[in-house]
């Protein structure tokens, strides 16, 4: 089934089970992907449909950081309930340690290259682990790494 036939089937059964975090949720998500299909002009793949995902839970943790900075407990529930819910359709996300293999075995291939050519680094660890792992983290593993 495609993925924004799921999230619409998913959307039905919350508003029947009255799920207000998870009704919300995916009418915002399903309205990120009709605007994502309205600038391309025609349907979205599922991998582009899960791009938006993506996003929009992206979104949600750089909201979650602000509110703890602001200090807003009230607002922190619904955002983290809200990314628990789309969390629940992106594919499972790699480990700390899974992440760190994968940057040593291209370090090693590319002979250790130094710090000037980190993001040639990035670009290689990058295609392999796409969609897999948050960027961030990766970043940060590979600067351990190269130190």
């Amino acid at each position: 089934m495609p993925l924004k036939d799921q999230l619409q089937n998913d959307l039905k059964v919350a508003m029947r089970d009255n799920d207000p975090v998870r009704k919300d949720t995916l009418r915002l998500t399903l309205a990120a992907i009709k605007n994502a299909e309205v600038a391309k002009i025609g349907a979205l793949s599922d991998e582009e449909a899960l791009a938006v995902l993506r996003t929009e839970a992206k979104r949600r943790r750089e909201t979650i950081a602000e509110l703890e900075k602001a200090g807003r407990p009230d607002l922190l529930e619904v955002e983290r309930a809200q990314l628990e819910v789309l969390t629940g359709y992106l594919p499972q996300q790699m480990s700390r340690e899974q992440i760190a293999e994968v940057a040593q075995s291209v370090l090693e291939r590319m002979g250790h290259p130094d710090a000037k050519q980190m993001g040639l680094v990035m670009k290689h660890i990058m295609a392999e682990v796409k969609g897999k792992a948050d960027g961030k983290l990766v970043q940060e593993i590979v600067r351990e790494l190269m130190q």
